[in-house]
C-alpha cells in the first residue's frame, strides 16, 4: 500500500471518528435539553398548584376505584392526602370524592378513623363526603366519618356487609380421577383450600369471622349516622340503594356535588386537589429521565 492509500484511510477514519463524536454529542445534549424541558414543566405545575393555596379555597381528597393495599385507594395515600389538607391553612372545608365499589375492611377502617381523628385535632374544619357513582361497602364506610354525605340522585350507595369469595373443586377433581395430595401441620390448617371439601364446623368458624367484621363495619355506620338513620331491617343486609333511596333511608344527607357543595356550603368555590397522585411532571420526569439515565449510561459505556 502507497502513501497515498495510507493518508486516504487515515484521513476516512479520522473524519469518521469525528462524525461519531459529534453525534454522539449532540444525541446527549437533545436528551439532557428534554429533561430540562420535563423539570421546567414540573416546576410550573408544583409552581401553580402552591399558589392555589394560598388562598382561601375548598380541599379535595379523592377515593377512587377499589380500596387496597397497593391500589391507587390504598390507605396510606389517602391518609397522606387528608393530613395535608387538613394541615393547609387555606383550607375552609374537605371534601371527600368518593367513586368505590369497596374493598379491603382493613384498609377502609383505617381510613375511617382516621378521619375522625383529624376531625377531632380540627373541629372547626367541615368535611363533607361527595358520593358520584358509587359509594358501596368500603366505599360506605369512609363516607359514614364525615360530617355530611351528599349524592346524586342516581348514585349507587349502600352493601354494608362483608363476604368471603371461593370455589370448590372436589367433585371436578373426582370426575378426572384426580386425588389432592395436602399435607398440614394443624387440623384446619387449609380449610379454605378449593380443592378439599370444607367440613360444617368450618363453615361455622368462617361465617363467625364474616358477622365479627360485619358488626365492625355496623358500628361504623350506626356512630357516623347517630339518629338519622331509619329503622329498616334491611340497611345492613348488604342491599344497594339510588341516592334518592338513600336520603330517604337517612344513609345520605342530600343532593350535591363536589361544585355545588364547594360553592353552596363550603362557600369556597376555588377547588384544591391534595389527594397523593403522581403528578403529569413526575410521569414526564420518571419516563423521560430514566431513558435519557440509562441511554446516557449505555453511551459511556459503548
Amino acid at each position: 500500500m502507497d502513501t497515498l492509500e495510507k493518508d486516504t484511510l487515515t484521513n476516512l477514519a479520522q473524519a469518521s471518528l469525528v462524525e461519531q463524536r459529534r453525534t454522539r454529542r449532540w444525541k446527549i445534549f437533545f436528551r439532557f435539553f428534554y429533561l430540562a424541558i420535563a423539570i421546567a414543566i414540573f416546576f410550573a405545575f408544583t409552581a401553580n398548584n402552591n399558589g392555589q393555596n394560598e388562598v382561601p379555597h375548598t380541599a379535595i381528597v379523592d377515593i377512587d376505584g377499589v380500596i387496597a393495599s397497593g391500589a391507587p385507594a390504598n390507605a396510606y395515600d389517602v391518609i397522606a392526602g387528608l393530613e395535608r389538607a387538613f394541615n393547609s391553612k387555606h383550607a375552609k372545608g374537605i371534601i371527600i370524592r368518593i367513586n368505590s365499589p369497596g374493598g379491603s375492611p382493613v384498609q377502609s377502617e383505617l381510613i375511617n378513623q382516621e378521619i375522625k381523628r383529624l376531625r377531632g385535632l380540627s373541629p372547626d374544619l367541615p368535611v363533607y363526603a361527595v358520593v358520584e357513582d358509587l359509594c358501596a361497602s368500603g366505599g360506605y364506610y369512609v363516607a359514614v366519618a364525615a360530617d355530611q354525605i351528599y349524592v346524586a340522585p342516581s348514585s349507587i350507595v349502600g352493601s354494608i356487609g362483608v363476604r368471603m369469595d371461593g370455589f370448590e373443586f372436589t367433585e371436578a377433581l373426582e370426575s378426572l380421577g384426580i386425588k389432592r395430595r395436602l399435607l398440614t401441620a394443624g387440623e384446619n390448617k387449609a380449610f379454605l383450600d378449593p380443592f378439599s371439601p370444607m367440613r360444617p364446623a368450618q363453615e361455622e368458624h368462617a361465617k363467625a369471622i364474616l358477622n365479627n367484621i360485619h358488626q365492625q363495619f355496623i358500628q361504623a355506620v350506626t356512630d357516623g349516622r347517630g339518629e338519622r338513620l331509619q329503622e329498616n331491617p334491611n340497611i345492613f343486609s348488604g342491599l344497594v340503594w339510588t341516592g334518592e333511596q338513600s336520603i330517604e333511608l337517612g344513609l345520605v344527607d342530600g343532593y350535591g356535588s363536589v361544585l355545588s357543595v364547594a360553592r353552596e356550603i363550603i362557600g369556597e368555590r376555588e377547588l384544591v386537589n391534595y389527594s397523593v397522585k403522581e403528578s403529569f411532571g413526575e410521569r414526564i420526569i420518571r419516563k423521560l429521565g430514566a431513558e435519557i439515565i440509562y441511554k446516557t449510561m449505555d453511551y459511556r459505556l459503548y
